[in-house]
């Protein structure tokens, strides 16, 4: 017993030196920055039966191992991933997203799905917790409704303006969208519509279908888009069921050189994910246009490679690895100004604690703003390259790579910048260098589907469409011009001639049928308004291009015209021996007259004084006035001036 108590009090006083000890030492560690923490937790959420979501995982733990293992970031403390699978599921994303939240974790990388991204972006508002996405690409996550949602990855929105540019680029003006019926993808096509609006270009339909689709749904829409005008096709949709779309089209006989098949990222990250790509996979995709985030070739990036021994990898592995990174340099930064890793109740779910899912246990990181705002300010180099935020909390110069899909792999045939556009020059170039000295518009020879180098038309007439509805006026008169006929046409004519001509020159067929309408008290003000009205496609005739009609109507080039002229009313006048005295008035001639006698009146007073010619009676010399006056009108008169002034005179008047 004696023993025994010993040893109870030297266990005891153990204990009182470790509290006093623990008790001086402990607040002080809690006061200074937060460095002495052994482990900071971070919280991973994607899908990991999916094609990003093999390829995310291992460059996740890479990187986690990466920073662990480097002393230079967060030194003395440990970065603890805590992964957690979303099954592509919403409603088990946010499940997991709160479970994640009860570990207390000071940032999240993830989500993959922008689906998913918008559930959880409510409850990492609401308990402070920075979002780092890889994978969600909607662009409408870019709003101050998710302050604390942050892109690693490129925003769709640029990719959608890329392939407007494409599109633009070639000349097309109508296209159709074939994407799965979920929130990121109608996003994405309607900043496609935006992006396609500035070039006047249309989506002429929006062929959309349920996720999770039998292959006879998929087909049964293929058939319907067939059937239309278009034949450009743009593909919007998840890679883990994307491929199935080109299997079909490859059997419905659409993959040949009359279509143009355009893809968005999904696809080249199936591809690179590939060790090897399938030959009969391939067979499927010869044609097609796909865009690839463009991630610049670095040294980082081939050491990334030789830590995997493969090239297999997607995009979405190397911002999922530069995620982590992020996050750890942000921690580091954190820390060093004097950050904390606190957590403090959400009194909202104080509120509802009767609740048996146990919301308290949801607590909020206090120190989340301030590790945000760390978060957008950081910048670095990872193997995705350029790591920085713009004030959108989106990366700074996107970037895509055009690939074309053609034998057993892809050749990229150029770049699109939001700087310069398309263009062959690398992005890395292409921002280090004034906008008007950035070569932009040019791409590399595209080789379409069905091996062919010619650029596709891109539309023919639809299948079920009906022929081009031809009004023609029915007038008696005028018949030179266009006329009733008993030819199979219907109708005949001058008019009729030049449009036959024209329709001839086109390098496919145009079906069409003649319509006459009308008398000879035929309005065609009317006329027109129904084929502004649509009631009929276009109208042939002697119709006279005048301003109101082309209000709401298009003219071709007149190819008869009778330029201008000016109509008036002209009256007969019989001619006379007088006439060129017409335009001489009354006043006109006593103004001359007056005019003519005061000048020999002039040169009579600077005459007569020395000059005999122009002195004698007062009779003689009034008819000399007179006489010099008129004789002036012929420069014939006899008197001859003396003085400088008369002769002055005399020139004045001649």
């Amino acid at each position: 017993m004696f023993v025994f108590w010993v040893w109870r009090i030297v266990i005891k006083a153990r204990v009182v030196v470790f509290a006093l000890f623990f008790g001086v030492w402990m607040p002080l560690g809690v006061i200074g920055a937060s460095r002495n923490t052994s482990v900071v937790n971070v919280g991973v959420l994607f899908t990991h039966d999916s094609v990003i979501g093999r390829s995310a995982q291992p460059a996740i733990l890479a990187a986690m191992d990466d920073v662990n293992a480097d002393n230079s970031v967060l030194p003395g403390t440990k970065l603890n991933l805590i992964l957690h699978d979303t099954n592509c599921s919403g409603f088990l994303g946010t499940v997991e997203a709160l479970r994640l939240m009860e570990d207390e974790v000071v940032a999240a990388i993830g989500p993959q799905s922008s689906n998913i991204a918008h559930f959880i972006s409510h409850i990492i508002n609401e308990l402070h917790i920075p979002l780092l996405s890889f994978g969600a690409t909607d662009p409408t996550l870019t709003t101050p409704y998710y302050p604390y949602f942050v892109r690693t990855t490129q925003n769709d929105y640029f990719q959608m303006n890329a392939i407007a540019d494409f599109i633009d680029h070639f000349g097309w003006r109508e296209v159709i969208a074939i994407f799965v019926d979920d929130d990121n993808a109608r996003n994405g096509i309607s900043a496609l519509n935006d992006a396609l609006a500035k070039k006047r270009v249309r989506i002429s339909y929006k062929a959309t279908f349920s996720p999770g689709s039998p292959t006879s749904v998929i087909n049964d829409l293929l058939v319907s888009v067939n059937l239309m005008e278009s034949r450009v096709y743009i593909v919007h949709v998840n890679p883990d069921t994307g491929l199935s779309i080109f299997s079909i089209a490859k059997k419905l006989e659409m993959m040949n050189s009359d279509y143009v098949w355009i893809a968005t990222d999904w696809l080249p990250s199936i591809l690179d994910s590939f060790e090897t790509n399938n030959p009969d996979v391939m067979n499927h995709l010869q044609g097609i246009v796909a865009l690839r985030h463009h991630t610049p070739d670095s040294n980082l990036k081939k050491n990334f490679a030789s830590k995997w021994n493969t090239t297999s990898f997607n995009s979405y592995a190397l911002y999922a690895y530069d995620s982590v990174w992020l996050a750890a340099r942000a921690l580091h930064t954190f820390f060093q100004e004097g950050g904390n890793v606190s957590f403090s109740n959400d009194p909202k779910l104080h509120e509802i604690n009767g609740s048996k899912l146990q919301l308290t246990s949801l607590r909020v990181f206090n120190g989340g703003e301030q590790l945000l705002e760390t978060i957008k300010r950081t910048k670095f180099r990872g193997v995705s390259g350029l790591v920085q935020f713009g004030d959108d909390r989106n990366l700074i110069h996107p970037a895509y790579d055009i690939m074309n899909i053609g034998g057993t792999g892809m050749r990229r045939i150029g770049y699109w910048t939001n700087y310069s556009g398309l263009s062959t020059m690398t992005p890395e170039s292409s921002y280090s260098k004034p906008l008007n000295a950035t070569p932009n518009g040019h791409l590399y020879t595209v080789i379409w589907p069905g091996e062919a180098t010619a650029v596709p038309r891109g539309w023919v007439f639809p299948h079920n469409g009906k022929p081009l509805q031809i009004v023609v006026p029915n007038r008696v008169s005028y018949k030179a011009f266009v006329t009733k006929d008993k030819s199979p046409l219907g109708v005949k004519g001058y008019c009729i001639d030049v449009f036959e001509a024209a329709i001839n020159l086109l390098p496919y067929p145009v079906p069409h049928a003649y319509i006459l309408k009308g008398d000879d008290s035929l309005d065609y003000n009317n006329l027109v308004y129904d084929v502004s009205q649509k009631r009929y496609d276009a109208a042939v005739g002697d119709i006279m291009i005048v301003t109101n009609r082309t209000k709401y109507v298009d003219f071709t080039q007149p190819f008869m015209e009778s330029g201008l002229v000016v109509v008036t009313v002209v009256k007969e006048k019989k001619s006379s021996p007088w006439a060129f005295l017409s335009p001489f008035t009354v006043p006109m001639w006593a103004v001359t007259a007056i005019l003519f006698v005061f000048v020999g009146a002039v040169v009579w007073i600077l005459e007569h004084r020395s000059n005999e010619e122009f002195r004698g009676s007062p009779r003689q010399q009034i008819i000399t006035v007179f006489w010099f006056s008129f004789s002036t009108m012929f420069f014939s008169h006899k008197e001859n001036t003396v003085s400088t002034l008369g002769r002055a005179a005399a020139n004045f008047k001649g």
